[in-house]
């Protein structure tokens, strides 16, 4: 037998409560209200046609083809359309602060700490024996034994033994500094004799050095990690003065 449920905003700000997710909401309003501060203090303005453009993507994004996907979107979400026009200027302005920002920071940024990006296609080894590395080291120089067949008898991970070690892409800030000075000096395809660390005794085969280059995704992801550093320091000088009733 089917029930009628009637879900007020009363509940709903309850179940937030409940859910412990304020923390996270209060962060996300002092982050939109930093944003919005920022913006009006450089003065950023905002005109019809990019409101236009930007709502096209929006709807792109959310996969909104047609007016009644729009209207179900909304009602699914809770939202009018005046909350929709809120959202969609919020990314906005977002975007147009960014570009304010760092839009000619992130190229030089990029050529400061290019290394960082630099990258490895690596397959590895991790034992506990240094011993049975080097002979394992000198087997596969020899012959004796392949890589893989190392690989498939030593590694533990079922996942990563199937791979025969492959690593995939490694970007050097993601390697311990013992293993990327030697990683990054390789003349591949090398095999490298093994390296000791915290971890155990790595035995790594390098098959490419992969150069930085300042694509579209990388460009996306050092602008969003300085947006993002900016904003934790802006928030961080916020005084954030609460006033909730109780449900």
């Amino acid at each position: 037998m089917y029930q009628t449920i009637t879900i007020t905003n009363e509940d709903i700000l309850e179940e937030v409560k409940l859910s412990c997710k304020i923390p996270e909401i209060i962060e996300e309003i002092v982050t939109r209200k930093v944003i919005e501060n920022a913006v009006a203090e450089a003065d950023i303005k905002v005109d019809t046609e990019e409101l236009q453009k930007a709502a096209d993507q929006l709807r792109l994004i959310n996969e909104l083809h047609s007016a009644n996907d729009t209207w179900d979107w909304l009602e699914k979400h809770g939202l009018s359309l005046d909350d929709f026009e809120k959202v969609n200027y919020k990314n906005l302005i977002s975007s147009k602060l960014f570009r304010h920002l760092f839009a000619d920071k992130v190229e030089p940024y990029f050529f400061q700490h290019q290394l960082d990006y630099a990258g490895v296609v690596l397959y590895e080894v991790i034992l506990n024996d240094e011993d049975l590395a080097i002979e394992l080291f000198y087997g596969i120089q020899e012959g004796e034994i392949s890589f893989h067949d190392v690989a498939h008898k030593y590694i533990q991970d079922i996942e990563l033994r199937r791979k025969g070690g492959y690593r995939g892409i490694v970007y050097r800030q993601n390697l311990k500094p013992e293993i990327s000075r030697a990683v990054f000096a390789a003349k591949p395809p090398q095999l490298l004799k093994p390296i000791v660390s915290s971890m155990g005794v790595h035995l790594i085969l390098v098959e490419e050095i992969i150069q930085p280059e300042l694509d579209n995704v990388l460009y996306q992801k050092i602008a969003s990690n300085l947006f993002s550093e900016w904003l934790k320091k802006e928030i961080a000088k916020v005084d954030v003065v609460k006033q909730l009733e109780d449900v």
